[in-house]
């Protein structure tokens, strides 16, 4: 049997854990809830292709010329317009969007196995191989 000094000690000590468990437990609730809310921007990738007409003057597609990715590359929207670089093969830079967002839009980009925002297009020659 305890004493009512132990007995206090123990109360003590075992209210000090609970309240240190639920400290950590609500720090790491807030930490979990701060991840969520910040999104990094998709990062920017380069790839190289002849430009085929789009729909609009800011769409096309891009066949990849690697040997490796995707072989079609929607591009959903540009800021640099790719019509006078119809035939050309190029350099696009921009970040990839999601299949099914692409799918989505109006007026839908051409089929493709891959789709991007272009932010950058560089000519790389006059003709396509």
């Amino acid at each position: 049997m305890f004493s009512p000094f132990t007995y206090g000690r123990v109360m003590e000590d075992s209210m000090k854990r609970v309240l240190g468990i639920a400290a950590a437990a609500t720090l790491m609730l807030s930490v979990a809830a701060t991840a969520q809310e910040t999104k990094k921007p998709p990062a920017e990738h380069t790839m190289t292709g002849c430009v085929q007409k789009g729909a609009t003057a800011t769409q096309a597609v891009v066949q990849n010329t690697a040997e490796k990715g995707p072989k079609l590359i929607g591009i959903v929207d540009s800021k640099a317009t790719l019509a006078p670089h119809v035939g050309h093969k190029v350099e696009v830079t921009g970040t990839a969007v999601p299949t099914a967002e692409a799918e989505a839009m109006k007026p839908a980009p051409p089929k493709a196995d891959h789709y991007m925002k272009i932010t950058a297009v560089k000519m790389v020659s006059a003709t396509c191989p």
